[in-house]
């Protein structure tokens, strides 16, 4: 994803003299593309994020277009009183960018994992919020983020992610992406998990259920009438999210709940328990119930509980009064 991502800034810069990138001493063998390119656009700050953000509020006060790149935590954690008061007080045009959002770093333990990040930069005023599923969703996510006039926070993954959508995929601005369709439950998905819960959807396929399968890429703003008519049509919805509490889950549960809609709900995250074992993205993800096997389990549970609930009841033996 990255790499999608630095490739369409590029490309966006060389129509727009506005857009100018800072990082904080991270990034290197990807940076060096903008870097090369526009090097009078280009800053590194060194290892001082706040300082990175408050350069980009002044940039962004002088009329540019600024993304701040770090990975994980460090743009968003080290300078969250800049973001909050800088940038999103005074609705400025800084896009920040976080590489290695959820648990890609996790071998680094738990200083390195952003697994909180949604839940604090939704909470911010002007802020949007989005996390790209693929490649795709990254490329069309920054064009989006270059048209917006104000602050962003933009969350991907380290490297290497696969290709999910089809040429021509439309990616829209608040909008969710319906992968595959189905009746039986919708499971919606937020950043890197969608390719785990695509053959989650083939595993429950073959076991008879077929799943409808929403991209979400982004949290802020929230495709609510997407969510309501998944409710509406499938009765069955199942969240999943490299993330704890305050992401995904969350929203959803807001928006069900203020329409007073009645559906069968789960989120699937991260505990709220800190994760202090390191590992591989893949091992941590299983250990949180977050792949294949875990999303097929946890759907089949959700699906079956609710076929009982709904099942008549059985007819109660008469007494015998005699």
């Amino acid at each position: 994803m990255r790499t999608a991502f630095i490739e369409q800034l590029c490309a966006l810069a060389e129509q727009d003299e506005r857009i100018w990138l800072t990082c904080g001493d991270l990034g290197y063998s990807v940076l060096e593309a903008f870097a090369d390119r526009f090097p009078a656009r280009y800053l590194n700050v060194g290892v001082a994020e706040q300082n990175m953000t408050g350069v980009a509020a002044g940039l962004a006060l002088a009329g540019k277009t600024v993304f701040t790149y770090s990975i994980a935590n460090f743009p968003i954690m080290r300078c969250l009183e800049q973001i909050r008061n800088d940038v999103c007080y005074h609705n400025l045009n800084v896009k920040i960018v976080a590489v290695g959002g959820g648990l890609a770093y996790g071998s680094h333990g738990y200083t390195h994992h952003a697994v909180e990040d949604m839940a604090i930069m939704s909470a911010l005023p002007n802020l949007i919020v989005a996390a790209p599923a693929d490649p795709v969703e990254a490329r069309a996510i920054t064009t989006i983020l270059v048209q917006h006039p104000g602050p962003a926070y933009l969350r991907l993954g380290k490297a290497g992610e696969p290709v999910l959508h089809a040429d021509g995929v439309k990616v829209e601005f608040g909008k969710a992406i319906c992968v595959c369709d189905g009746g039986d439950l919708t499971i919606l998905s937020i950043g890197g998990m969608l390719g785990t819960v695509l053959k989650a959807g083939e595993d429950l396929r073959r076991q008879g259920i077929h799943p409808r399968i929403l991209s979400m890429p982004f949290l802020t703003p929230l495709d609510s009438e997407s969510v309501l008519r998944a409710a509406s049509e499938t009765g069955v919805i199942l969240t999943v999210e490299e993330h704890g509490y305050g992401g995904l889950g969350t929203a959803v549960a807001e928006v069900l709940a203020s329409s007073g809609v009645t559906t069968a709900f789960l989120p699937l995250r991260l505990a709220r328990t800190p994760i202090k074992i390191a590992g591989s993205q893949e091992q941590l993800r299983s250990a949180q119930g977050l792949s294949t096997e875990g999303i097929v389990q946890t759907a089949i549970s959700l699906c079956r509980n609710i076929s009982q609930r709904n099942a008549p009841p059985q007819n109660s033996p008469q007494m015998d009064t005699r």
